[in-house]
């Protein structure tokens, strides 16, 4: 089993930018890609960004050039920065670690953009 524990959400508004982390409960960087989704009020999780356990990082397009996932390995954490934020991108942000057919889930973070 795989916690995930993620912070750094909260209310900014329209154009700033937050980082958010997220902490495995032990060291899987070296097998497992880490992700990012989100989930909106009324609508499905999507899938937001991805780093595998190479470094290869893909990105939605709703976010491409403003967000960025990245992972420390000494530090055990994996981040995404988000710029140039949009209402749009209000959600809540759920860490993702998946290996074949284990997946894992952090409890999700808030992210708020408004003015």
């Amino acid at each position: 089993q795989v916690q995930l524990v993620e912070s750094g959400g909260g209310l900014v508004q329209p154009g700033g930018s937050l980082r958010l982390s997220c902490a495995p409960s032990r060291s899987i960087f070296s097998i497992y890609t880490m992700g990012w989704y989100r989930q909106a009020p009324g609508m499905q999780r999507e899938w937001v960004a991805a780093i595998t356990s190479e470094g290869t990082t893909n990105y939605n397009n709703s976010v491409w050039g403003r967000f960025t996932i990245s992972k420390d390995n000494a530090k055990n954490t994996v981040y995404l920065q988000m710029n140039n934020l949009k209402p749009e991108d209000t959600a809540v942000y759920y860490c993702n670690a998946r290996y074949r057919s284990d997946w894992y889930w952090g409890q999700g973070t808030q992210v708020t953009v408004s003015s």
